[in-house]
């Protein structure tokens, strides 16, 4: 009877020590059905882009841009650049579309919406703010 009873206990708190089917963690990202595995890796994942790759490096035609995953507006074609560096450049974000984050490769730039990945912010851009989006 001893063991047997310590057989249950032990299922018992097994039971309790498994993960709850509704732990938000385990939960599909809404954003994995609607973009591109490309573009979930990059937005949703934080990858790089291949430099030279991307259709909107060399685009140049009047608009806004806007995250692929909720399609927030980011930035303005007004603010567009061209630095040769492979990826599209901008020198400010619309006020209150983006959010920054400290990683090792400088600020992160991420939609503050949905809060993906949109690159990272660098000081060496041609306007007096020096940012280049």
């Amino acid at each position: 009877m001893g063991s047997m009873r310590r057989a249950l206990v032990a299922l018992v708190l097994l039971a309790s020590c498994s993960p709850s089917q509704e732990d938000p963690v385990a939960q599909k990202d809404p954003y994995k059905d609607k973009l591109s595995a490309e573009q979930y890796r990059v937005l949703r994942e934080k990858g790089t882009e291949a430099p030279f790759s991307g259709q909107y490096n060399k685009f140049f035609k009047t608009g806004d841009y806007r995250c692929a995953a909720c399609a927030q507006v980011i930035f303005s074609s007004v603010t567009k650049f061209d630095t040769d560096c492979g990826w599209p450049s901008f020198s400010e974000a619309l006020p209150g579309s983006t959010k920054l984050a400290s990683e090792s490769g400088g600020p992160e730039v991420m939609c503050a919406k949905c809060g993906s990945h949109l690159g990272h912010l660098f000081d060496d851009g041609p306007t007096p703010s020096r940012n280049r989006y």
